[in-house]
C-alpha cells in the first residue's frame, strides 16, 4: 500500500491518500470514498481484493477524518470549505489517479456519507466516471433543512468546533433501536468483531463538530436536490447496494425512492440490490464475499 499527501483545491489542507496497485496490467481505477467518522485504513482489505482482480484501488481520508487534519482535535471538522470542498477533494484525488494511470476507466464507490458525496460528485462531473456504486446510502431526510438551521444556530452560539450531542442523537439515536441487546453500534454490522474493532478505534465513531454536521446535512441536501444536475453521461452505470437491515435506508420504500431519484434525473442504467439480514457496513460482514462478487460483476 502506497501513501501520499495531496493538497486540496479549496484550501491548504493536505489530503491523506492510499493507493494499491495490481501486480499485472490494470483494468481500471477503483476510487473509494469512505463514510462518516471513519478512515481509509478500514478499506485496505477491500482494496487488496480489488487489486487482486486487476484494479488500481485508491482512497483518501475525508477532510476532518483520519490523517486529513491540521490538528488531532479536528476530527469531525470539515474546515471552511465544508461539504462542497469534500466533493472537490474527490476530484483532486481522481485527477491525480488519472495522471498516474492514464486511459483507464474510473469506478467511483461511496459508502454511507461517502455515498452522498459521490452522488454530488456525479451531479457535477458524471462525464469523468464510467460507473458509480452507492453503498449504504442514507435515505433522504425531510427534516434535513430544519436540522441544518439548528446546527447553524448551535455553531454560531457555541462555536463551530463544538460537538453537539443533540444533533448527534437526533441524527443517529434511533439507529440502534432493535439491536440494543447486542450492545452499542450494533446497527453497523452483525459481525461482532467488526463492531468491537470500531468501538476501540480512536479514529472511528466520534461525534462530529457543528461544522461537520452542517456539512453532512449540506451534502444530503445537495445530492437529493432536483436542480443542478449536469447529466453529461446519461448512460452512466449506477448500482445501489445496501443491507436489508440497514437503518440508514429507513425502509425499503425510502431506499427505492433514492434509486428512482437517479432514474428521474435522466440516468438510464440504474440497478439496486438489498442483502437480506445485513446491516450498514456490508463490506465488513461475514457475508462480504457475496458483495465483493456482485461489485466485480458490475464493473467487469
Amino acid at each position: 500500500m502506497k501513501t501520499l499527501k495531496l493538497k486540496a483545491s479549496a484550501d491548504d489542507l493536505e489530503l491523506a491518500v492510499a493507493v494499491a496497485e495490481p501486480k499485472g496490467p490494470a483494468k481500471g481505477i477503483f476510487q473509494i470514498v469512505h463514510g462518516m467518522a471513519e478512515h481509509k485504513e478500514r478499506y485496505y482489505a477491500f482494496m487488496n481484493i480489488m487489486t487482486s482482480e486487476g484494479y488500481v484501488a485508491v482512497i483518501h481520508d475525508h477532510r476532518g477524518h483520519g490523517e486529513s487534519l491540521k490538528s488531532p482535535d479536528d476530527l469531525g471538522y470539515m474546515y471552511k470549505g465544508g461539504w462542497l470542498a469534500m466533493v472537490e477533494d474527490v476530484k483532486i484525488v481522481q485527477e491525480w489517479a488519472r495522471e498516474q494511470y492514464p486511459d483507464l476507466p474510473v469506478t467511483l464507490f461511496g459508502h454511507s456519507m461517502g455515498s452522498m458525496v459521490v452522488r454530488s460528485f456525479a451531479k457535477r462531473y458524471d462525464s469523468l466516471i464510467s460507473r458509480l456504486i452507492v453503498c449504504g446510502c442514507p435515505s433522504d431526510n425531510p427534516a434535513k433543512g430544519a436540522g441544518r438551521a439548528l446546527t447553524w444556530l448551535i455553531g454560531t452560539l457555541r462555536g463551530w468546533r463544538h460537538r453537539p450531542d443533540l444533533i448527534n442523537n437526533m441524527s443517529f439515536g434511533a439507529y440502534n433501536k432493535g439491536f440494543e441487546s447486542e450492545g452499542p453500534c450494533a446497527w453497523l454490522s452483525r459481525n461482532h468483531d467488526n463492531v468491537s474493532a470500531y468501538l476501540k478505534d480512536p479514529l472511528s465513531g466520534y461525534c462530529f463538530t457543528a461544522n461537520g454536521f452542517y456539512g453532512l446535512l449540506g451534502v444530503m441536501k445537495d445530492c437529493y436536490n432536483l436542480k443542478g444536475w449536469a447529466l453529461k453521461n446519461p448512460g452512466l452505470k449506477i448500482l445501489f447496494i445496501s443491507g436489508a437491515n440497514d437503518p440508514c435506508r429507513i425502509n425499503d420504500k425510502a431506499f427505492a425512492r433514492a434509486v428512482e431519484f437517479m432514474r428521474e434525473r435522466g440516468y438510464k442504467n440504474v440497478e439496486s440490490k438489498l442483502y437480506p439480514g445485513l446491516r450498514h457496513e456490508i463490506l465488513q460482514e461475514k457475508e462480504a464475499p457475496e458483495v465483493f462478487a456482485d461489485i466485480l460483476k458490475f464493473i467487469g
